[in-house]
């Protein structure tokens, strides 16, 4: 079998993604996500410029050498836009080699590890009361994992709450980034408050999660877990930016809130410290933006020898391309944690066909060959890419600031 053309399917149904279609002289094809939020434009001309040339003719079976050749045969290695455009194909290399082999891709990665995976979603709301009422329609819903976001008294607009009565969508496709405004101190009086409300009124069996946003230094963070242990959160996600990866060794002084990072890791060195000194207790990197199903087994199985388990990063900003590439993973590795899931519109469900499904708080794996998921190329061409762009945030007195 030889790879005869890949090409990119661009398109925008209710969000933008990037697909790569890479097709076989048997009539096979694979499909990968490329998306990158924001920064699609950047990773379709990688591919199209760059690594698509270099695929045709080769044997689509030899993911691990077509892997590395895109990896180490680059002199620039890893970043967001390389990793995204590396593990879009490495996924539709997977779903080729599934689909010629006749059975699905978690079977290629050692078989079931378990039936089910645990999931959880969302609940944001402008204030206490209305996050308190999100998560009851969660839990109507069958969610048993909830993460929980809330407005803040004294702030216009941040991270995680959407305006009234509309989806949380950040990626903006009118004019420049929005900005947003950040108050530390306002932050950190109210989320403990939030989270004890939220116990108190759902009780003990609902799993809490929390996301601070990369907004904290590590004494703030590590204030925050520790007053947060009441409340026995299921994990503190992104409490600090974690170029610094020993940053987080002093919040793990003093708290034992278990911690979660990675959804914007690209490769293994942005997690190796993390898990090798078991700083955290979750990796959250995803498949699309770190490169591939290749590279996330081996991530993986690192986490699994320091009791860190996977908690991928599973936003609507990626497609079901890449949310069916990670319950693959999921499925067949060990020390799987949770899964992120948001859900999608109808519009990108019909453009996006898929085999998974979601069940009283859990998601299912059908038999389907491959990774399970194809792509109305008709009805993706009707909603053409739009240009987005992510906030940016300042703190109130203007200094720029993490979102």
């Amino acid at each position: 079998m030889k790879i005869t053309n890949a090409r990119l399917i661009v398109c925008s149904p209710g969000r933008n993604f990037v697909t790569i279609k890479i097709e076989t002289d048997e009539g096979i094809y694979g499909l990968g996500d490329a998306t990158l939020n924001g920064r699609e434009g950047a990773v379709a001309s990688y591919l199209q410029d760059h690594l698509i040339p270099c695929l045709i003719g080769r044997n689509p079976f030899d993911i691990e050498d077509i892997w590395q050749y895109f990896y180490k045969g680059a002199y620039w290695r890893r970043g967001p836009v390389t990793m995204s455009a590396i593990g879009a194909i490495d996924m539709a290399l997977w779903d080729i080699k599934g689909k010629a082999l006749q059975t699905p891709v978690y079977n290629l990665l050692g078989g079931k590890s378990r039936q089910r995976m645990l999931c959880y979603t969302h609940a944001n709301g402008r204030t206490l009361d209305d996050t308190l009422e999100k998560v009851a329609e969660k839990m109507e819903m069958g969610f048993e994992a909830i993460r929980v976001q809330s407005g803040v008294p004294g702030l216009e607009k941040i991270y995680g709450v959407a305006e009234k009565g509309k989806a949380y969508e950040p990626a903006i496709r009118d004019g420049l980034p929005y900005e947003e405004t950040w108050d530390t101190a306002k932050y950190l009086r109210f989320v403990p408050k939030l989270l004890e409300k939220v116990r108190d009124t759902f009780g003990e069996d609902l799993h809490l999660l929390h996301d601070s946003h990369h907004r904290l230094t590590p004494v703030e963070a590590a204030r925050l877990g520790k007053e947060l242990e009441a409340y026995d959160l299921f994990w503190l996600e992104d409490t600090i930016a974690a170029e610094l990866q020993q940053g987080f060794r002093l919040i793990r002084q003093h708290t034992t809130t278990p911690l979660a990072v990675g959804e914007v890791f690209n490769t293994i060195f942005d997690c190796q410290q993390l898990i090798t000194e078991q700083l955290i207790d979750y990796i959250r990197m995803t498949v699309s933006h770190g490169g591939g199903i290749t590279p996330m087994q081996k991530i993986a199985s690192l986490a699994e020898l320091y009791q860190v388990k996977t908690g991928c990063h599973g936003a609507s900003d990626m497609s079901p391309i890449c949310l069916a590439a990670c319950l693959h993973l999921n499925l067949s590795i060990n020390n799987f944690g949770i899964q992120e899931y948001m859900g999608y519109p109808d519009l990108t469900e019909e453009v996006f066909p898929h085999g998974y499904y979601f069940e009283r708080g859990f998601l299912y794996l059908t038999d389907q060959p491959g990774l399970g998921v194809d792509i109305d190329e008709d009805l993706a061409a009707k909603h053409p890419y739009q240009q987005a762009y992510l906030p940016v945030n300042r703190l109130t007195d203007g200094t720029l600031y993490n979102w």
